[in-house]
């Protein structure tokens, strides 16, 4: 049994999912299991994608890597992406959104090709990420947050740290 929840932090490029996850890990003491450095640091590339400038994921080798993390539980799993998560493994998913005016402009700032910018947007406004979270974990743990300005990011980080201590209360052997 764990003994602390595993939070997967999801939403389109832009949306500050690494800023929370890096904060609510220096504050709760749970791990920041960034996707993207996994990926590269236990090899599970699967080649690169030369049009979008980025890497080409091995769910499998993934999951294969991080499952023993997650099995031990206390994980914030930082990634664009939700559901080839096991459900059984997943405590909450925080789904970030921000204003598209707003993440337009951050990812302009980032360099990104128009293509790969278009791509972004249209994720984001289409709701693809809220959806995909909906529908491959319960309602109940799927949370959507929006993350515009720093306001929002802590009043984010107040409302999950509240979470994870009640999910520990919760699940503390008495």
């Amino acid at each position: 049994m764990r003994s602390s929840p595993n939070i997967i932090i999801t939403g389109t490029p832009g949306v500050g999912k690494t800023t929370h996850c890096e904060q609510l890990a220096s504050s709760t003491g749970l791990t920041h299991l960034n996707v993207n450095k996994v990926v590269k640091e236990r090899d599970c590339e699967d080649g690169f994608d030369d049009e979008l400038n980025s890497v080409i994921v091995d769910e499998d080798k993934l999951l294969d890597a991080i499952e023993p993390d997650l099995e031990a539980g206390g994980q914030i799993i930082d990634w664009h992406a939700c559901d080839m998560f096991p459900q059984s493994l997943i405590d909450l998913v925080v789904v970030i959104r921000c204003n598209s005016t707003i993440l337009y402009d951050r990812l302009k700032g980032r360099g990104y090709s128009d293509k790969k910018l278009d791509e972004n947007m249209d994720a984001e406004i289409m709701e693809v990420l809220l959806q995909e979270a909906r529908d491959s974990y319960d309602e109940e743990i799927v949370v959507e947050l929006q993350s515009d300005d720093l306001d929002q990011i802590d009043e984010n980080l107040e409302r999950i740290q509240t979470w994870i201590e009640n999910w520990k209360k919760d699940h503390s052997e008495a």
